[in-house]
């Protein structure tokens, strides 16, 4: 067994844990695999592993292994910062976005998603932490964005994801991802997607409701910067 697959099986056995820890179903939470700074070569093997979802915050290294890949049923998340000029290619190229956090970007990307796609999947990343260094909207200005996005065409507003302040404290990670998942339900638009938790906080995220974990370093270990 390859490191990756052996790394596939542990965390899958922590996603199931979690959910039967909290009685929730076991196949309501998926595992995005983040795959950022990793060669195509990591992903086949994820994929020999059970794999078909991949994360990736880097357009042009995304794109690249797209291409190498192109031979796999893979589906494709962006999960980065978007700039208004990556928009085309992320609408043409992803099946989901996690990290719409602006009306512009919503509006570009429902413009620029090909017809004869299935509507783009699309999570708002809200700022829970209000951290500075953070992309994502605020809690006060998310009813109105959500509501504005949940209009466009081409387009299909999932959930929120969320990226809380880095805690060890158990007591902390369940309340900022409690906070998001009300967030979420008091929007009152029948979503169904929670994007939150990662290698060192997925149990958290899972108790609060949690439908994708977005795990890399727990899958492919260390990320080379160097490589992005």
């Amino acid at each position: 067994m390859s490191t990756i697959a052996g790394n596939i099986a542990l965390v899958e056995a922590r996603i199931r844990a979690a959910a039967l820890a909290v009685q929730r179903d076991v196949t309501s939470v998926h595992l995005l695999a983040v795959s950022k700074t990793k060669p195509a070569t990591a992903l086949r093997e994820a994929y020999a592993s059970g794999i078909r979802d991949f994360g990736e915050n880097y357009l042009q290294e995304a794109r690249a292994k797209q291409v190498e890949l192109a031979d796999l049923p893979l589906s494709w998340h962006f999960i980065g910062p978007i700039q208004s000029n990556k928009t085309r290619d992320i609408a043409e190229h992803f099946e989901w976005v996690h990290s719409v956090d602006r009306l512009k970007i919503a509006q570009r990307l429902s413009e620029q998603r090909p017809a004869e796609l299935a509507p783009l999947n699309i999570c708002i990343q809200v700022n829970v932490s209000g951290e500075a260094s953070k992309s994502g909207c605020t809690p006060a200005d998310l009813p109105a964005l959500a509501a504005a996005i949940s209009a466009l065409p081409r387009l299909k507003l999932r959930g929120l994801m969320a990226i809380p302040e880095p805690t060890e404290d158990r007591a902390e990670q369940d309340r900022a991802f409690a906070t998001v998942r009300h967030l979420q339900e008091s929007l009152n638009l029948g979503l169904d997607t929670l994007s939150m938790g990662m290698s060192h906080d997925l149990e958290s995220a899972i108790a609060q409701g949690a439908t994708w974990v977005r795990i890399g370093t727990a899958l492919f270990g260390a990320r080379d910067y160097g490589q992005a």
